[in-house]
């Protein structure tokens, strides 16, 4: 089993930056590639980055050239740098973790944008 734990979230201003932090514990061993998610009451959820094993990144659209994804092997620490944040990137923010069978959830932490 693996446990995540979200933290970081909170109320910026437009134009404002925060770092979102996912703390893995358990089994870390068996992660592979690491995803952040974000959804917006009654919406479906929102890929937002991923970071793989070998440090690939990616981004969705929306993101590009604005968010920064990061893994610190040491501290089994997932980054979301967000930077230039606007109103539409209010949301609840999940980390999550792959493994070879099975998929593991954070429970979300609140990023409101918001003047």
């Amino acid at each position: 089993q693996v446990q995540l734990v979200e933290s970081g979230g909170g109320l910026v201003q437009p134009g404002g930056s925060l770092r979102l932090s996912c703390a893995a514990s358990g089994r870390t061993f068996s992660i592979t590639d690491m995803e952040w998610y974000r959804q917006v009451l009654g919406k479906q959820r929102e890929l937002v980055a991923i970071i793989t094993s070998s440090g690939i990144t990616n981004y969705a659209d929306a993101v590009k050239g604005r968010f920064t994804i990061s893994r610190d092997y040491d501290k089994n620490t997932l980054y979301l740098q967000m930077s230039s944040l606007k109103p539409e990137d209010t949301a609840v923010y999940f980390c999550v973790a792959h493994s070879r069978y099975v998929d593991y959830w954070g429970q979300g932490t609140q990023v409101t944008v918001s003047s």
